[in-house]
């Protein structure tokens, strides 16, 4: 697998990045990964990612111990601490805080990113978490940083980190908790709003809210319809774990898991609905709701119903009547269409 941009400017600097107990965070599993363990055969190489299909990566390595969830917990002291630049940089300094308890005063802390991701701005998004923070290297439209960890960070609480905030469809009330970098972090977005002020009725069964986020599609349906089971879905650590609160501060029960798109799906479901994930960069990217359409009808009941909801311009309906049979448009608002299709 070729390495990404931020890798390779690892790569360049992989000199520097000698260590005895490193832990990388979200860094992609790649070419960048072999070198470094060959360059450092003895190195005990500790990699955390909050992306499900990251961490099944690196866990096929025995030379790596891996870990994917909320929270970065263990008892060993890092002496090297590698980060991408998260998309939310609130997700940064809710990580350099996370951490801080697996660092002492001598650990490096490197921060590294493309130049888009807005990691210019790591002075002042980090103020509060990172002293001496030095750029050391730009390349491949990258940029790398090293720094130290302040001293003044508080013990980490992840009940700290929660964003609240309250939601009203059709009379029909909820909380949304959410952790820092999940979708709609601090509002519910228009096209969640629009799927749930229209879908119809829900009939009773097993349901799958396919790329959850915060829980908020389970959670409304849960609520209107009390009798249906709830089975949620994400390839985020933190969206799991936002779903999971929500679900409790709402009084409801559901099974959430992580995959990678159906990758970890083992049941059949009555109703599946979805504001699906896609990436808008330079090119169009939405690889996992592409598995999605083409392989969930064999994970539907008979007469199971789908209720997608997707920005107008995604060429979701294709795929939908070429894989599953009675795809439809039940509605089209302010640039988001909702999908129906019954198998």
């Amino acid at each position: 697998m070729s390495s990404s941009n931020v890798n390779q400017i690892l790569s360049r600097n992989i000199n520097i990045l000698t260590a005895n107990t490193p832990l990388f965070i979200n860094i992609k599993h790649n070419d960048f990964i072999h070198e470094y363990l060959t360059r450092y055969p003895a190195t005990q190489l500790s990699c955390y990612n909050t992306h499900f299909e990251d961490y099944l990566l690196f866990k096929q390595h025995k030379q790596i111990d891996s870990f994917f969830s909320a929270q970065y917990q263990t008892e060993k002291t890092h002496d090297l601490i590698i980060i991408a630049f998260p998309k939310s940089k609130a997700e940064l300094n809710f990580t350099l805080t996370m951490i801080a308890h697996a660092a002492n005063e001598s650990s490096t802390i490197i921060v590294v990113g493309e130049n888009k991701s807005g990691i210019k701005s790591i002075d002042k998004v980090a103020n509060k978490t990172l002293i001496n923070c030095q750029k050391i290297d730009s390349a491949r439209h990258c940029l790398l940083y090293v720094a130290k960890l302040s001293s003044n960070l508080p013990s980490f609480k992840l009940e700290d980190w929660y964003e609240y905030y309250d939601v009203t469809i059709n009379d029909i009330s909820l909380k949304v908790a959410t952790l820092p970098g999940v979708f709609s972090q601090k509002s519910l977005d228009k096209g969640t709003r629009i799927l749930l002020e229209h879908i119809p009725n829900i009939k009773p069964g097993k349901l799958l809210d396919f790329g959850c986020g915060a829980g908020v599609i389970a959670s409304y349906i849960g609520k209107k319809h009390p009798d249906i089971s709830l089975n949620l879905l994400d390839v985020s650590a933190l969206a799991i774990q936002s779903s999971r609160k929500t679900l409790e501060i709402n009084n409801l029960t559901g099974d959430v898991f992580a995959s990678n798109s159906l990758s970890e799906l083992k049941n059949k479901y009555d109703v599946v609905v979805s504001n699906p994930p896609f990436h808008q960069g330079i090119a169009i990217n939405y690889q996992a709701t592409e598995s999605f359409l083409c392989n969930i009808k064999k994970h539907l009941c008979d007469k199971a119903h789908i209720y997608i909801v997707a920005n107008s311009f995604l060429k979701y309906e294709p795929l939908m009547k070429k894989n599953m049979n009675n795809t439809s448009r039940l509605l089209t608002q302010q640039g988001f269409t909702i999908y129906q299709c019954i198998t």
